[in-house]
């Protein structure tokens, strides 16, 4: 079950929501991951401990659940007027915060959270969201346009695998050849 799908919007609920994802981030800030504990998260947040995990369960699913939530967009992705500009200026921003040290924390953290799958899809599920809202932007301005699919393979894939399990980082200027790949191949196959 999603944690989100169990809350009221507003109310006493939110505000415990709120102020645990605070406490959890503030102590990360301050102590590392690793030394982050329910009861120090409940002590800051002016919880219980069982308050903790009758709603989160356990640490982890606490965890990815904070990172998740920072990894929601918070806007709909930049209209420049074309799909090539939309998704370039996408791409280079979503390389950015996903290869930052914060962006790779994050992302570990909803990782680390195996019990739920369902975090995983709905970090995935934001990453497409956001490339939909630009394609159907192109659509409607009657531009040909990579599906979702592809991106989402040839772009978002690269960059979480090598941010993920590989030791080296992809530099810009490759992440930006992979959003131009998907490009060329819309712009030579028109119909």
């Amino acid at each position: 079950m999603s944690i989100r799908e169990g809350i009221r919007p507003g109310g006493r609920s939110a505000r415990v929501q709120e102020s645990v994802h605070k406490a959890v981030r503030e102590l990360i800030a301050e102590l590392g991951r690793h030394n982050v504990t329910v009861p120090l998260i409940a002590a800051r947040a002016g919880v219980t401990p069982s308050t903790i995990y009758r709603r989160w369960g356990d640490l982890s699913e606490l965890l990815a659940d904070v990172a998740l939530e920072r990894l929601r967009p918070d806007a709909e992705p930049a209209d420049t007027g074309s799909v090539g500009t939309d998704l370039l200026a996408w791409g280079d921003q979503f390389f950015d915060e996903m290869t930052s040290e914060p962006g790779k924390a994050m992302v570990r953290a909803v990782l680390a959270c195996a019990a739920n799958n369902n975090w995983q899809a709905q970090c995935s599920e934001y990453t497409r969201s956001q490339i939909e809202i630009i394609l159907n932007r192109a659509h409607q301005r009657g531009e040909a346009a990579p599906d979702a699919d592809t991106v989402m393979d040839r772009f978002v894939a690269p960059i979480m695998y090598r941010n993920v399990f590989s030791g080296s980082q992809m530099s810009a200027e490759q992440a930006r050849a992979l959003m131009q790949s998907c490009l060329d191949d819309t712009t030579t196959n028109r119909p």
